[in-house]
């Protein structure tokens, strides 16, 4: 069982069942994909998986762009 971060072996808690997938919602504007989305982004930062919708992603495309190291150009 892969557990999300945050999510602290839940089933072990509940006596062993497995318990719904949570819902990603976009760190930037809440909207909700009841599964990965692949034009969705994710990142990792200090440790904690984000999401970000496909409209906040391309809205926010410089930005992105600007943080990555110049070994990625």
């Amino acid at each position: 069982m892969t557990s999300r971060s945050g999510d602290s072996d839940r089933g072990s808690e509940n006596g062993g069942s497995t318990t719904e997938p949570q819902p990603l919602v976009c760190a930037r504007c809440g909207t909700e994909a009841r599964s990965p989305q692949p034009t969705w982004t994710c990142s990792v930062e200090n440790g904690t998986r984000r999401y970000i919708c496909d409209t906040c992603s391309r809205e926010n495309l410089r930005a992105i762009e600007g943080r990555l190291d110049s070994g990625w150009w």
